[in-house]
């Protein structure tokens, strides 16, 4: 069964939080979710984060807010992310060729009355997509390789059979990522993951086998 699930924290995750907070902190004050902030792959305004700018975003993103529709105001402020990771994805290709990969954060929120809604509402699926707001200092033409606007290319034209399409090089800054209606990148969004069977879950199972092979039996 697939579900959104609290993230299981360890010691240096807890760590990494209290790090961040002003105030010792318990697990059971906190909640946490995974969140795909951004990936390799061409997105819908035909921009890309080749792997190498991922690998820099993963550290600017350490400690940045997550807010609602890029609306940069305290009070949208909601999560904070303490720690992020490069995820590959051996034997998927992107659009431009390469393996892909994407941008995971971790997530936390003190659990207080003013966020139970919201918390339901990422554990149910309302809360879902994810985009980024962040700076770069370079961005390139994937036809020619020039600086993107200073060649005849435009993305989302096919030339010659390849798609023109601008990757985002040279990451400078990360703002923030922000809970959104519709991301620029597809698959941008909180993390599903598979719920850990329990101890009923595995009896049930056993039983399910025990009756299959029974009915089995029976027909021969």
């Amino acid at each position: 069964m697939e579900t959104i699930v609290k993230t299981p924290l360890t010691p240096s995750d807890l760590d990494a939080i209290n790090a961040l907070a002003k105030a010792q902190l318990t697990e059971d004050q906190i909640y946490t979710f995974a969140v795909r902030l951004c990936d390799n792959e061409v997105d819908r305004d035909y921009e890309r984060f080749p792997r190498a700018s991922l690998v820099e975003l993963a550290n600017l993103f350490v400690g940045k807010s997550g807010i609602f529709d890029h609306q940069w105001s305290a009070q949208g402020q909601t999560a904070r992310l303490y720690k992020t990771e490069v995820v590959e994805e051996p034997g998927q290709t992107t659009e431009a060729g390469d393996t892909a990969c994407w941008l995971k954060g971790y997530a936390y929120m003190v659990r207080t009355e003013a966020n139970r809604d919201l918390i339901a509402e990422i554990e149910g699926g309302i809360k879902k997509e994810i985009s980024v707001g962040c700076a770069v200092n370079r961005s390139t033409c994937s036809i020619c390789g020039s600086v993107a606007g200073s060649c005849g290319h435009r993305r989302g034209q096919v030339y010659d059979g390849q798609l023109c399409f601008f990757n985002l090089e040279e990451p400078a800054d990360a703002y923030e990522w922000s809970f959104v209606a519709v991301p620029a990148q597809r698959k941008a969004g909180v993390v599903k993951a598979l719920r850990q069977p329990q101890e009923s879950d595995k009896a049930q199972l056993i039983q399910q086998a025990r009756a299959r092979l029974e009915l089995e039996k029976a027909r021969f």
